[in-house]
């Protein structure tokens, strides 16, 4: 599996918590929630490469926790300058207090580069991320079973042909509720769906090709909607008592889903595989929030999290 995105610093201000310079970005939470499911045996390489820049700041510690959670940054590319910063602010609801404040810093320019081992996996992840950065990697893989792609509501608005573009590429694309409406310009969800599987929300409408095959619909505590080549599959969200950050909560379910695909032949066209991944992202996302930045990921222990994955599959009736 790889995973392509961004890594980043984040100063994050909860009603409950705050800190300053934790590890963040797209790769970081998608790549630790990946790296859960796809853990090697002691002894054996990753199974998991990543691809992104970090500036000259980023710290030992920082990269130690990446590769002691299995993950292989031969992608990383290190670069003159700082690492990406996020300034993000919560509510009581974990609602956003204005528009959250990015610095690109190395981001800047930046042109990824596929390492050639790494140019046929069984998936690729593309976090989300600049569509341009996106697109470069997606031309440049050239046999992944898999392409899949994470996006937000700016990248729609600033980087509409880049995005349609990465999107005819991939195979799975993940939006919430809010980002697909905007996307496709439709007011009911399943008609903004098969506009965009269609290819008449993108760039260049149908004549420009059809879209991706599958989109999946994160709907916060509504839950999930997934329109697969295997048919539609919905689940309510796990319950969170007391979150406590939602930093990376889209990211961490991307992780979980796609790596819970590995090792399966034709997952998508696999109803059952793809209720249990989707089990496996909803739950690992639950504990993304109950920490601050990655801490809720990286806690994560085997007995806790297998229990409730149980509690969850007794709460749909699967």
């Amino acid at each position: 599996m790889v995973i392509v995105g961004t890594i980043a610093y984040d100063d994050i201000e909860t009603p409950s918590e705050k800190a300053k310079g934790i590890l963040g970005g797209s790769v970081s939470h998608s790549g630790l929630a990946a790296s859960f499911h796809l853990r090697p045996p002691p002894g054996h390489p990753p199974r998991i490469g990543i691809v992104s820049v970090v500036g000259q700041d980023f710290s030992t510690y920082h990269q130690m926790v990446l590769e002691d959670a299995g993950l292989n940054l031969a992608g990383v590319a290190l670069s003159e300058g700082e690492t990406p910063r996020r300034y993000r602010k919560y509510d009581e609801t974990m609602g956003r207090i204005g528009l959250p404040r990015i610095e690109s810093n190395v981001l800047e320019g930046f042109t990824p580069v596929l390492p050639k081992a790494w140019t046929s996996p069984e998936v690729l992840l593309c976090a989300n991320s600049n569509p341009k950065m996106q697109l470069d990697i997606l031309n440049q893989s050239s046999g992944s079973r898999i392409n899949a792609l994470d996006t937000s509501e700016n990248w729609i608005k600033e980087e509409f042909e880049n995005l349609s573009q990465a999107m005819r590429l991939s195979d799975v694309v993940i939006l919430d509720e809010n980002e697909a409406k905007l996307l496709s310009g439709e007011k009911v969800l399943t008609h903004s769906i098969s506009s965009i599987t269609s290819g008449e929300a993108l760039h260049g409408g149908t004549a420009a090709g059809k879209g991706p095959r599958s989109v999946i619909v994160k709907r916060g505590s509504s839950g999930v909607l997934a329109h697969l080549p295997c048919g539609t599959i919905a689940l309510p969200a796990y319950p969170v008592e007391s979150p406590i950050d939602p930093t990376g909560f889209g990211d961490t379910f991307s992780g979980a889903l796609f790596s819970s695909l590995v090792g399966h032949e034709s997952p998508l066209n696999d109803v059952e595989v793809m209720r249990k991944s989707i089990v496996h992202a909803s739950v690992s996302a639950s504990y993304c929030s109950e920490g601050l930045g990655t801490k809720g990921v990286r806690s994560l222990g085997r007995g806790k999290y297998h229990a409730r994955a149980d509690r969850y599959r007794r709460i749909v009736g699967i």
